[in-house]
């Protein structure tokens, strides 16, 4: 199986080689309308102890000396960070234009890191999660192509009340909903988990 494979569930989870200590980790999201996907990212932030950071604050101002991101809130370095996720819902089949600009943003910034790059996690909402591997796949060929490895994947139902369907009192109410977070969450901590189990075989 190919790492971030999908294999019948929108969670799965593939491990991949990790440093020897507990990730860093920076969420990279986008949420619009009903702010599906910041519920989302807060409950994965909670596990994760993530810095979270909305896709339209990461601009395209890139310090060669240390990778550094400017945005609105500061620069963030990459170098801090041993982990990235990436999420937003989905519009008109891809996710977020500001999403993707700044993944392409990452991309081009780990260009100037003198350690290897952080690896990569996608996250969606969407009327259709069980189409997540083809919404998902623009983003992760971004990142592929820069070196970065998307060790995982996470897709669950969002409110959908896009077109027409409004008229219909829209796709999904009600979600994400409690069971959604929760299976989030425990996405997250197989993340931790992979890193972990990889942090005792290596110090056996």
């Amino acid at each position: 199986m190919q790492a971030g494979q999908i294999s019948g569930k929108p969670d799965s989870f593939v491990a991949v080689e990790f440093d020897m200590k507990r990730p860093a980790t920076l969420l990279i999201f986008k949420s619009v309308h009903h702010q599906n996907t910041a519920q989302l990212a807060r409950a994965l932030g909670e596990v994760l102890q993530a810095d979270l950071v909305s896709a339209d604050q990461v601009s395209s101002n890139v310090d060669g000396r240390g990778g550094s991101l400017s945005g609105c809130r500061g620069p963030l370095y990459l170098d801090r960070y041993d982990l990235i996720g990436f999420g937003s819902g989905v519009y008109y089949g891809r996710m977020h234009p500001d999403l993707l600009l700044a993944a392409q943003t990452i991309a081009s910034a780990t260009t100037h890191l003198k350690q290897r790059p952080p690896a990569a996690f996608l996250f969606s909402t969407s009327g259709l999660p069980f189409l997540a591997p083809l919404w998902h796949r623009p983003l992760k060929d971004i990142l592929t192509r820069a070196a970065i490895p998307v060790i995982g994947e996470f897709a669950c139902r969002g409110f959908d009340s896009w077109g027409p369907l409004w008229l219909f009192g829209g796709l999904n109410r009600k979600h994400p909903d409690v069971r959604d977070l929760e299976r989030s969450r425990r996405f997250a901590k197989q993340l931790l988990a992979g890193w972990e189990s990889r942090q005792r075989c290596r110090a056996a």
